[in-house]
């Protein structure tokens, strides 16, 4: 069964199931006082790590190769500004780098070695994300 097949938050929801089970990833105890980009006004709840870890493997099964800088952007949001106009602000990199760092751990991505940077899926990333129903 293709990840496709699954609407993307329910997929993403039992993905961040699975993902809990597995003991490299862990969230760090600075990750629940810290905020998720400069856009954000509070800090995420409890559960935010394991949702998005999840989202983002399963942004790198739908891109192929994807770098942190893409995926900064990708969480990135409008920042207020008060009377100023909002602007755009990437996300945390920090965040993003250590659950790249965690999936590699477990063997779910390796680093691309080919023309573009960044990191891919490795089969047993894609037969993890395809085992999820």
């Amino acid at each position: 069964m293709a990840v496709y097949d699954i609407p993307a938050d329910e997929y993403n929801k039992k993905l961040a199931e699975a993902l809990k089970k597995l003991e490299e990833f862990e969230a760090p105890e600075w990750s629940y006082f810290v905020k998720t980009s400069v856009a954000r006004s509070r800090p995420p709840n409890e559960e935010f790590w394991h949702k998005r870890a999840a989202s983002i493997l399963r942004q790198i099964y739908i891109k192929g190769i994807v770098g942190v800088g893409r995926l900064r952007t990708r969480y990135g949001g409008r920042k207020k500004r008060g009377m100023k106009p909002e602007e755009f602000r990437k996300a945390s990199g920090k965040m993003i780098r250590l659950m790249l760092q965690q999936a590699e751990k477990a063997g779910l991505l390796e680093k691309s070695s080919g023309k573009k940077k960044g990191r891919k899926l490795t089969s047993k990333g894609i037969k993890f994300l395809e085992g999820i129903k």
